[in-house]
């Protein structure tokens, strides 16, 4: 993908992986299982109509693709043109699929109830008015019809405590921890605040308030040690959210060039001392219409 300003593209291109093939290929990785229970959950069959609602480069919309079959279609939904764009491309001129430029909280170029499943990964987290989204997702919707949702649940393990950075123990450079902490709140916006506010009560009772009458939410903790590192430069050219910078430009916005050094280096000795403790909030929810 060539060089954007749009964030999101920039963020699937590059940012979320620190722009390193074998990062990418373990985030991958990661998702896999994720799209897996996604679809699962969204029951989906042949001659079905998807819409995949922020597809980014379309993850979950082109596992779809290959369960509506020939009478099928899948539509593919995202806030960003470069990454509709993108998967343009991929589709390759494919007549099961159809683009639509559009917010989860404005989908109205989508008829009400014409759609038979809707798949959503980790989107409402950018979400501030996540009611108006359920309530879209509802509208979309054929009686009958299945919502199938994966978040992330933040507010697990937000905010961290003191002496702790990410997967890592502060230590000797907390006060120097604590500078970066402050600079990554001056980012704060509705888009960027929403990333730590939801919670897994919040996301059944906006989903009940939309008028889903049956609605499952099944919300995982994950806790565990990180293998050691191997390649923290693309760690630290990396962002968990597509709205913030990569932590090497927070630090070097934070601190000065040595106390950016020391912090970040001994964020890397943890790292590839195998010392790092993820913890991991998240949850599936599946809604019939």
């Amino acid at each position: 993908m060539t060089a954007t300003k749009d964030p999101w593209a920039a963020w699937f291109a590059e940012h979320r992986h620190g722009g390193d093939e074998e990062s990418l290929r373990e985030v991958l990785e990661y998702l896999t299982p994720v799209r897996a229970r996604v679809l699962e959950n969204a029951a989906i069959s042949a001659g079905d109509t998807v819409l995949d609602v922020g597809c980014g480069d379309g993850l979950i919309a082109f596992g779809a693709l290959g369960l509506v079959g020939d009478r099928g279609r899948v539509i593919f939904s995202d806030i960003s043109q470069e990454l509709l764009d993108r998967c343009v491309e991929i589709a390759n001129g494919d007549p099961h699929c159809t683009f639509v430029n559009a917010s989860v909280t404005d989908l109205s170029a989508i008829p009400d109830a014409s759609i038979d499943a809707v798949t959503v990964r980790s989107v409402l987290i950018y979400v501030p008015d996540r009611a108006k989204a359920f309530a879209e997702l509802r509208r979309v919707l054929k009686p009958g019809g299945r919502l199938s949702l994966f978040e992330p649940v933040n507010s697990f393990n937000h905010p961290q405590p003191p002496g702790r950075f990410l997967c890592f123990d502060t230590g000797p450079v907390e006060p120097l921890a604590a500078q970066v902490r402050k600079q990554y709140r001056t980012y704060s916006r509705p888009e960027l605040d929403s990333m730590h506010d939801l919670d897994e009560r919040d996301v059944v009772r906006w989903a009940e308030e939309a008028g889903f009458p049956e609605i499952s939410f099944d919300f995982e903790v994950r806790i565990h040690a990180m293998p050691e590192f191997t390649n923290w430069p693309a760690f630290e050219s990396s962002s968990g959210n597509p709205l913030v910078p990569p932590l090497r430009e927070v630090a070097a916005e934070a601190l000065d060039a040595d106390e950016a050094a020391r912090f970040l280096g001994h964020l890397r000795a943890e790292a590839e001392a195998g010392r790092g403790v993820w913890r991991e909030g998240c949850g599936y929810l599946r809604a019939l219409a």
